[in-house]
Protein backbone atom coordinates (compact mmCIF):
# COMPACT_ATOMS: atom_id res chain seq x y z
CA UNK A 1 0.00 0.00 0.00
CA UNK A 2 1.11 3.42 -0.86
CA UNK A 3 2.35 6.21 1.75
CA UNK A 4 -1.16 8.33 0.06
CA UNK A 5 -3.32 5.03 1.01
CA UNK A 6 -2.09 4.19 4.25
CA UNK A 7 -2.68 7.88 5.32
CA UNK A 8 -6.15 7.55 4.08
CA UNK A 9 -6.88 4.19 6.32
CA UNK A 10 -5.81 6.15 9.01
CA UNK A 11 -7.68 9.26 8.30
CA UNK A 12 -11.03 7.30 7.76
CA UNK A 13 -10.19 4.81 11.02
CA UNK A 14 -9.22 7.60 12.98
CA UNK A 15 -11.02 10.61 11.99
CA UNK A 16 -13.89 9.93 9.95
CA UNK A 17 -14.36 6.42 12.49
CA UNK A 18 -15.53 4.25 10.39
CA UNK A 19 -15.53 0.69 11.11
CA UNK A 20 -13.37 -2.04 9.69
CA UNK A 21 -15.57 -3.45 7.39
CA UNK A 22 -16.52 -0.38 5.84
CA UNK A 23 -12.45 1.02 5.29
CA UNK A 24 -12.07 -2.58 4.41
CA UNK A 25 -14.46 -1.99 1.16
CA UNK A 26 -12.76 1.49 0.27
CA UNK A 27 -9.34 0.23 0.50
CA UNK A 28 -10.16 -2.59 -1.92
CA UNK A 29 -11.95 0.05 -4.49
CA UNK A 30 -9.31 1.73 -4.74
CA UNK A 31 -6.83 -1.90 -4.97
CA UNK A 32 -9.06 -2.50 -8.03
CA UNK A 33 -8.70 0.54 -9.56
CA UNK A 34 -4.83 0.56 -9.26
CA UNK A 35 -4.99 -2.82 -10.10
CA UNK A 36 -6.79 -2.13 -13.35
CA UNK A 37 -4.84 1.45 -13.97
CA UNK A 38 -1.67 -0.86 -13.67
CA UNK A 39 -3.19 -3.31 -16.80
CA UNK A 40 -4.27 -0.48 -19.31
CA UNK A 41 -1.47 2.10 -18.27
CA UNK A 42 0.61 0.63 -16.93
CA UNK A 43 0.68 3.30 -13.61
CA UNK A 44 2.04 2.32 -10.34
CA UNK A 45 -0.16 4.27 -8.34
CA UNK A 46 -3.43 5.80 -9.02
CA UNK A 47 -2.58 9.26 -6.85
CA UNK A 48 -2.64 11.44 -9.84
CA UNK A 49 -5.08 10.08 -12.43
CA UNK A 50 -7.20 11.82 -15.02
CA UNK A 51 -10.91 11.51 -15.27
CA UNK A 52 -10.62 9.04 -18.74
CA UNK A 53 -8.74 6.74 -17.14
CA UNK A 54 -11.96 6.20 -14.31
CA UNK A 55 -13.99 6.29 -17.22
CA UNK A 56 -12.45 3.40 -18.58
CA UNK A 57 -13.02 1.19 -15.46
CA UNK A 58 -16.46 2.09 -15.25
CA UNK A 59 -16.80 1.45 -18.73
CA UNK A 60 -14.96 -2.27 -17.74
CA UNK A 61 -17.30 -2.59 -14.77
CA UNK A 62 -20.37 -2.38 -16.99
CA UNK A 63 -18.97 -4.96 -19.24
CA UNK A 64 -18.36 -7.09 -16.78
CA UNK A 65 -22.27 -7.02 -15.54
CA UNK A 66 -21.27 -5.46 -12.20
CA UNK A 67 -25.03 -3.33 -11.19
CA UNK A 68 -25.16 -0.02 -11.29
CA UNK A 69 -25.54 0.14 -7.80
CA UNK A 70 -21.98 -1.54 -6.97
CA UNK A 71 -20.31 0.49 -9.54
CA UNK A 72 -21.47 3.53 -8.03
CA UNK A 73 -20.18 2.10 -4.50
CA UNK A 74 -16.86 1.69 -5.97
CA UNK A 75 -16.80 5.59 -7.54
CA UNK A 76 -17.74 7.30 -3.68
CA UNK A 77 -14.45 5.03 -2.68
CA UNK A 78 -12.62 6.69 -5.07
CA UNK A 79 -14.23 9.86 -4.60
CA UNK A 80 -13.11 9.74 -1.14
CA UNK A 81 -9.69 9.14 -1.60
CA UNK A 82 -9.71 12.31 -4.00
CA UNK A 83 -11.10 14.10 -1.64
CA UNK A 84 -8.54 13.41 1.22
CA UNK A 85 -5.36 13.76 -1.64
CA UNK A 86 -7.28 17.42 -2.12
CA UNK A 87 -7.46 18.21 1.38
CA UNK A 88 -4.24 17.07 2.46
CA UNK A 89 -2.64 18.77 -0.80
CA UNK A 90 -1.23 15.91 -2.30
CA UNK A 91 -3.31 16.48 -5.76
CA UNK A 92 -4.35 19.95 -6.93
CA UNK A 93 -7.64 18.91 -8.55
CA UNK A 94 -10.17 16.08 -7.88
CA UNK A 95 -10.24 13.96 -11.23
CA UNK A 96 -13.99 12.98 -10.01
CA UNK A 97 -15.22 16.68 -9.54
CA UNK A 98 -17.87 16.76 -12.02
CA UNK A 99 -18.92 12.81 -12.43
CA UNK A 100 -22.28 12.17 -11.87
CA UNK A 101 -23.29 9.25 -10.44
CA UNK A 102 -24.91 6.16 -12.76
CA UNK A 103 -28.99 5.92 -12.55
CA UNK A 104 -30.22 3.22 -10.30
CA UNK A 105 -33.75 2.30 -9.92
CA UNK A 106 -35.56 3.91 -7.27
CA UNK A 107 -36.49 0.35 -4.61
CA UNK A 108 -39.24 1.31 -2.09
CA UNK A 109 -38.78 -1.06 1.29
CA UNK A 110 -42.02 -2.12 2.07
CA UNK A 111 -42.62 -2.51 6.12
CA UNK A 112 -44.49 -5.37 7.87
CA UNK A 113 -47.90 -3.98 9.27
CA UNK A 114 -48.37 -4.13 12.68
CA UNK A 115 -51.12 -6.77 12.15
CA UNK A 116 -48.00 -9.20 10.98
CA UNK A 117 -45.45 -8.13 13.61
CA UNK A 118 -48.55 -8.94 16.00
CA UNK A 119 -48.70 -12.48 14.36
CA UNK A 120 -45.06 -13.17 14.80
CA UNK A 121 -44.92 -12.34 18.44
CA UNK A 122 -48.03 -13.98 19.73
CA UNK A 123 -47.19 -17.22 17.66
CA UNK A 124 -43.50 -17.07 20.02
CA UNK A 125 -45.43 -16.00 23.38
CA UNK A 126 -45.02 -18.95 24.28
CA UNK A 127 -41.01 -19.58 23.77
CA UNK A 128 -39.81 -21.78 26.19
CA UNK A 129 -35.69 -22.64 26.55
CA UNK A 130 -32.81 -20.45 25.81
CA UNK A 131 -33.00 -20.36 22.20
CA UNK A 132 -36.77 -19.66 21.67
CA UNK A 133 -36.52 -17.21 24.61
CA UNK A 134 -33.35 -15.55 22.73
CA UNK A 135 -35.23 -15.47 19.31
CA UNK A 136 -38.25 -13.53 20.90
CA UNK A 137 -36.11 -11.21 22.42
CA UNK A 138 -34.31 -10.55 19.18
CA UNK A 139 -37.37 -9.87 17.28
CA UNK A 140 -39.14 -7.74 19.64
CA UNK A 141 -35.38 -5.55 20.44
CA UNK A 142 -35.44 -5.22 17.06
CA UNK A 143 -38.87 -4.16 16.61
CA UNK A 144 -39.20 -1.42 19.73
CA UNK A 145 -36.06 -0.03 19.26
CA UNK A 146 -34.95 0.48 15.43
CA UNK A 147 -31.62 -0.52 16.42
CA UNK A 148 -29.25 -2.21 13.21
CA UNK A 149 -28.30 -6.32 12.83
CA UNK A 150 -24.76 -4.96 13.79
CA UNK A 151 -25.44 -2.71 16.74
CA UNK A 152 -27.76 -5.67 18.12
CA UNK A 153 -24.78 -8.32 17.96
CA UNK A 154 -22.18 -5.91 19.34
CA UNK A 155 -24.89 -4.87 21.91
CA UNK A 156 -22.56 -5.51 25.04
CA UNK A 157 -23.95 -6.71 28.82
CA UNK A 158 -23.07 -3.40 30.32
CA UNK A 159 -24.93 -1.51 28.27
CA UNK A 160 -27.96 -2.83 28.74
CA UNK A 161 -29.82 -1.29 31.80
CA UNK A 162 -32.42 -2.39 32.67
CA UNK A 163 -33.15 -0.65 36.06
CA UNK A 164 -33.41 2.27 33.77
CA UNK A 165 -34.96 0.61 31.08
CA UNK A 166 -32.01 1.80 28.74
CA UNK A 167 -30.11 0.37 26.25
CA UNK A 168 -26.81 2.10 24.96
CA UNK A 169 -26.31 1.39 21.68
CA UNK A 170 -22.14 2.40 19.64
CA UNK A 171 -23.64 3.09 15.87
CA UNK A 172 -21.81 3.78 12.94
CA UNK A 173 -19.29 5.99 12.88
CA UNK A 174 -18.51 5.39 16.56
CA UNK A 175 -21.58 7.39 17.39
CA UNK A 176 -22.99 6.20 20.71
CA UNK A 177 -26.93 7.00 21.70
CA UNK A 178 -29.34 5.79 24.48
CA UNK A 179 -32.55 4.08 23.12
CA UNK A 180 -35.26 3.67 26.23
CA UNK A 181 -36.71 -0.17 26.61
CA UNK A 182 -40.16 -0.30 26.57
CA UNK A 183 -41.73 -2.35 30.12
CA UNK A 184 -43.01 -5.40 27.80
CA UNK A 185 -39.21 -5.91 26.47
CA UNK A 186 -38.46 -5.38 30.17
CA UNK A 187 -39.84 -8.62 31.01
CA UNK A 188 -38.22 -10.23 28.06
CA UNK A 189 -35.12 -9.52 28.98
CA UNK A 190 -35.69 -10.94 32.29
CA UNK A 191 -36.55 -14.39 31.37
CA UNK A 192 -33.58 -14.37 28.46
CA UNK A 193 -30.92 -13.30 30.99
CA UNK A 194 -32.55 -15.94 33.33
CA UNK A 195 -31.99 -18.53 30.20
CA UNK A 196 -28.61 -17.33 29.81
CA UNK A 197 -27.15 -17.54 33.30
CA UNK A 198 -28.09 -21.49 32.62
CA UNK A 199 -25.63 -21.89 29.72
CA UNK A 200 -23.13 -24.04 30.60
CA UNK A 201 -20.57 -22.14 29.02
CA UNK A 202 -20.41 -18.37 28.18
CA UNK A 203 -17.27 -17.79 26.11
CA UNK A 204 -18.09 -14.39 24.78
CA UNK A 205 -19.30 -12.90 28.65
CA UNK A 206 -19.38 -9.30 27.59
CA UNK A 207 -22.08 -9.68 24.72
CA UNK A 208 -24.99 -9.75 25.35
CA UNK A 209 -27.20 -12.06 22.93
CA UNK A 210 -25.45 -15.23 22.48
CA UNK A 211 -25.80 -18.64 20.74
CA UNK A 212 -26.20 -21.77 22.83
CA UNK A 213 -22.23 -22.69 22.66
CA UNK A 214 -21.94 -19.33 24.43
CA UNK A 215 -20.74 -17.67 21.50
CA UNK A 216 -21.78 -14.42 20.23
CA UNK A 217 -24.50 -14.05 17.30
CA UNK A 218 -23.45 -13.55 13.75
CA UNK A 219 -25.17 -11.54 11.14
CA UNK A 220 -25.82 -14.91 8.29
CA UNK A 221 -27.89 -15.73 11.80
CA UNK A 222 -30.15 -12.92 12.10
CA UNK A 223 -31.14 -12.60 9.11
CA UNK A 224 -31.80 -16.12 8.93
CA UNK A 225 -34.08 -16.04 12.30
CA UNK A 226 -36.24 -13.03 10.99
CA UNK A 227 -36.63 -14.49 7.65
CA UNK A 228 -38.11 -17.36 9.11
CA UNK A 229 -40.33 -16.17 11.46
CA UNK A 230 -41.92 -13.70 9.13
CA UNK A 231 -42.02 -16.02 6.08
CA UNK A 232 -45.08 -17.81 8.08
CA UNK A 233 -46.81 -14.14 8.00
CA UNK A 234 -45.84 -12.36 5.43
CA UNK A 235 -45.46 -12.63 1.40
CA UNK A 236 -43.11 -9.28 1.18
CA UNK A 237 -40.37 -10.09 -0.95
CA UNK A 238 -37.97 -8.46 1.40
CA UNK A 239 -37.89 -10.17 4.98
CA UNK A 240 -34.84 -8.75 7.03
CA UNK A 241 -33.65 -7.29 10.23
CA UNK A 242 -33.37 -3.72 8.07
CA UNK A 243 -36.95 -4.10 6.96
CA UNK A 244 -37.67 -4.42 10.61
CA UNK A 245 -36.05 -1.61 10.92
CA UNK A 246 -38.02 0.37 8.39
CA UNK A 247 -41.52 -0.98 10.07
CA UNK A 248 -39.95 0.26 13.63
CA UNK A 249 -39.51 3.89 12.04
CA UNK A 250 -43.20 3.95 9.76
CA UNK A 251 -45.00 2.74 12.50
CA UNK A 252 -43.76 5.21 15.06
CA UNK A 253 -44.15 7.78 12.76
CA UNK A 254 -48.12 6.21 11.61
CA UNK A 255 -49.16 6.57 15.15
CA UNK A 256 -48.03 10.29 15.57
CA UNK A 257 -43.91 10.51 15.93
CA UNK A 258 -42.66 13.46 14.97
CA UNK A 259 -39.77 12.76 12.40
CA UNK A 260 -37.14 14.24 14.93
CA UNK A 261 -37.68 11.94 17.55
CA UNK A 262 -37.44 8.98 15.10
CA UNK A 263 -33.79 10.59 13.67
CA UNK A 264 -32.81 10.32 17.07
CA UNK A 265 -34.06 6.89 17.87
CA UNK A 266 -32.19 5.45 14.49
CA UNK A 267 -29.24 7.33 14.88
CA UNK A 268 -29.51 9.16 11.65
CA UNK A 269 -26.68 12.31 11.27
CA UNK A 270 -29.06 14.09 9.39
CA UNK A 271 -33.28 14.80 8.68
CA UNK A 272 -32.76 13.46 5.15
CA UNK A 273 -31.78 9.70 6.20
CA UNK A 274 -34.95 9.38 8.19
CA UNK A 275 -37.07 11.08 5.50
CA UNK A 276 -37.04 8.03 3.32
CA UNK A 277 -39.72 6.45 5.95
CA UNK A 278 -42.28 9.43 5.40
CA UNK A 279 -43.51 7.90 1.95
CA UNK A 280 -44.13 4.48 3.83
CA UNK A 281 -46.19 6.32 6.75
CA UNK A 282 -48.16 8.16 4.16
CA UNK A 283 -51.12 6.23 4.92
CA UNK A 284 -50.91 7.56 8.71
CA UNK A 285 -50.33 11.17 7.74
CA UNK A 286 -53.28 10.86 5.85
CA UNK A 287 -55.35 10.25 8.71
CA UNK A 288 -53.47 12.24 10.92
CA UNK A 289 -54.62 15.04 8.40
CA UNK A 290 -58.23 14.25 7.74
CA UNK A 291 -58.64 14.00 11.80
CA UNK A 292 -57.23 16.47 12.81
CA UNK A 293 -58.04 19.23 10.14
CA UNK A 294 -61.46 21.44 11.08
CA UNK A 295 -62.65 20.48 7.38
CA UNK A 296 -61.50 16.91 7.59
CA UNK A 297 -63.67 16.01 10.54
CA UNK A 298 -67.17 17.42 8.67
Amino acid sequence: MSKNKDAFRDYLQFEKKYSLHTITAYCNDIDSFEIFNKINFDQENVDHVEYAQIRNWIVSLIDSKVSNISVNRKIASLKAFYKFLLKTKQIEVNPLLKHKALKVPKTIQIPFSEKEVSSVLNQMQLAVGFEEVRNKLVIDLLYTTGIRRAELIQLKMENVDVSNSMIKVLGKRNKERLIPILPIVINQIDLYLEERSELPDVVDCDYFFLNKKGLKLIESFVYRLINTYFSSVSEKVKKSPHILRHTFATHLLNNGADLNSVKELLGHSSLASTQVYTHNSLAGLKSVHKDAHPRGRK
